[in-house]
């Protein structure tokens, strides 16, 4: 083998993996938000589940996405992870679609001559102005680039004469004396190429095409595929070190279920490749003698590795369907649940479990949301630094976690908005491009609510060195105002809460409104109380900076619900 032909073997293989890609995000853009409903009320029961990580895979041609998905709403609470399990037998399921497009389209149609008109139409369909036409262009895209990259893969394989090639027949014969080893090695092989190249569909693609030559056996070319399914299992696991503790047993689930069915695999390895075969029509053992024999046989062939991937995947449904409860109960003990020791660790987008740019909006929406979460326990910690701590001790350990949690809002600014900054890098519609504008506003925000509390508890902790003391009337003043803010900030995490748009937003301004109406009315009695020496000038001072605090905090509160609503609110 050449440089040039290796050069170019490796070219074709990224041509197929970017149409896959692009595929993907295309049907994902048209139809993400409804897959994401779908997967949230057709979870009910371990049937339904399979059912839709089927379906939604075979939709979105990922089964990573579906993963993806999967793992947010297990962290959302959405889904239990039983649920989820069952949404990952599915996705395995749905996955095999793939395969089957492959030897369909790849291999009984000349796609080459067709795959040029089509790039023509998706260039027609991309540069119109409606976003869903745009998209349909993209997919269209995406399929003639996969199975461009698939015709020049065949191709290749033809120009370099592999079954005529003495060293590459050689080996395929060597190691396929081996028995049982050579199974063992193909497993490995197909496995440690998954992990490489980071894409199944692209080694299943080699698979077929080294099978339909006549170069590689079925017997190995099956324990490839085999390897395959384990090998993408693994760079999941992989990518989820750093994730959720639910995510990381979701991963580990997802290998469980494949590994498992490898063994029972290779246990009845040769019977149930041969049961497969007879399905088909293909004969390992016939030599084709004349070229519509050969050709048949190239086709059949392909037919038998699509075949077996989805009886692989469904006898294992089948069979792993009713435990379900003991592979959770397995992955739970194996991964045990993190301790809280570190509240600014990001929950939903610190893995690398991450789908495409429209799927990872849901992941930065779900982390803004526990954004708010924290800002609102922030905010909790200053009327108890205020009325509560006793003694010295106390104050300062609490004003040392008011502190901590600012380095925390800080910390989770930056972190979610760079993700958001990453996911512009990828293919958005324009509707997702204003809705990520938005959340970068609300990440902004919730960070200034952080900055707001630690003022507060600068302030308190000033007048706690100074030992200056608040009137009874103050300290209520202080304590409805604080009440008040407490309000705003549990309907705004109501708002970022609502999926469905049922929480009327017009509500925060009514409590904005209330906020400043008040701090109006405290300021003007703060200057007639200090004129009538009811207390000092100083004391006046810090009672003012914490309402005037306050009121700063209710208008980010509204700049949170207005970004997320994406519309201005107005009395």
């Amino acid at each position: 083998m050449t440089v040039y032909l290796f050069l170019k073997l490796l070219g074709c293989l990224a041509l197929l993996m970017y149409g896959m890609k692009m595929m993907s995000e295309s049907l994902q853009k048209l139809s993400g938000g409804h897959l994401r409903a779908i997967m949230g009320t057709m979870t009910k029961n371990r049937f339904t589940g399979l059912l839709t990580g089927a379906f939604v895979t075979a939709s979105v041609q990922s089964s990573t996405a579906t993963t993806v998905m999967t793992v947010s709403f297990v962290n959302a609470g959405l889904l239990t992870l039983a649920q989820a399990i069952s949404v990952i037998m599915g996705a395995n399921v749905g996955t095999t679609v793939t395969a089957w497009i492959m030897s369909v389209f790849g291999f009984q149609i000349n796609m080459s001559s067709v795959v040029f008109p089509l790039f023509a139409l998706a260039m027609l369909m991309i540069f119109q102005k409606k976003p869903g036409t745009k998209s349909f262009g993209e997919f269209i895209f995406g399929f003639s680039f996969m199975f461009l990259g698939l015709a020049t893969l065949r191709e290749n394989a033809i120009e370099m004469d592999l079954p005529n090639n003495p060293g590459v027949v050689d080996f395929f014969a060597r190691t396929g004396q081996w028995g049982f080893l050579t199974t063992l090695l193909y497993l490995l092989v197909g496995s440690i190429l998954t992990m490489c190249v980071q894409s199944s569909a692209a080694i299943m693609a080699i698979t077929l095409i080294l099978c339909s030559s006549g170069v590689l056996p079925i017997y190995q070319g099956i324990a490839l595929v085999m390897g395959e399914n384990i090998g993408t299992t693994v760079t999941s696991n992989i990518a989820a070190l750093n994730a959720s503790t639910n995510a990381r047993r979701a991963a580990l689930a997802h290998m469980v279920f494949n590994v498992f069915g490898v063994i029972w695999v290779l246990i009845v390895f040769k019977p149930f490749i041969n049961l497969v075969c007879r399905i088909v029509g293909f004969d390992p053992d016939f030599v084709p003698q004349t070229e519509e024999d050969i050709a048949n046989a190239q086709v059949k062939v392909t037919y038998a590795l699509s075949a077996f991937h989805t009886g692989f995947n469904v006898c294992n449904v089948l069979i792993l369907i009713w435990f379900i409860t003991p592979i959770e109960k397995l992955v739970c003990h194996i991964i045990k649940q993190k301790e809280e020791d570190e509240e600014g660790k990001l929950e939903f987008i610190s893995g690398g479990l991450l789908s495409t740019a429209e799927l990872s909006v849901y992941e930065a929406q779900k982390e803004i949301s526990l954004f708010s979460q924290r800002t609102n326990k922030m905010f909790n910690f200053i009327p108890t630094l205020l009325f509560d701590t006793k003694n010295d001790e106390d104050f300062s350990k609490l004003y040392a976690r008011i502190e901590k949690y600012e380095q925390i809002s800080d910390h989770m600014e930056i972190e979610i908005a760079n993700y958001l900054n990453k996911v512009t890098e990828g293919r958005l519609s324009p509707e997702t491009k204003t809705t990520i504008r938005y959340m970068l506003r609300e990440v902004g925000e919730l960070e200034s609510i952080g900055d707001s509390c630690y003022n507060l508890a600068r302030t308190i902790n000033q007048k706690h060195t100074k030992h200056e003391h608040f009137t009874d009337d103050q300290k209520v003043h202080i304590r409805h105002m604080y009440e008040l803010c407490d309000k705003a900030l549990e309907h705004m995490q109501k708002v970022l809460d609502d999926d469905e748009g049922l929480v009327d937003i017009n509500e925060s301004l009514n409590i904005e409104n209330e906020i400043n109406n008040y701090r109006s009315q405290l300021k003007e009695s703060n200057i007639n109380d200090i004129n009538e020496h009811m207390y000092n000038y100083q004391a006046g001072i810090q009672y003012m900076d914490i309402i005037t605090e306050c009121e700063k905090l209710g208008d980010y509160v509204i700049n949170v619900v207005e970004a997320h609503a994406h519309k201005k609110l107005t009395a």
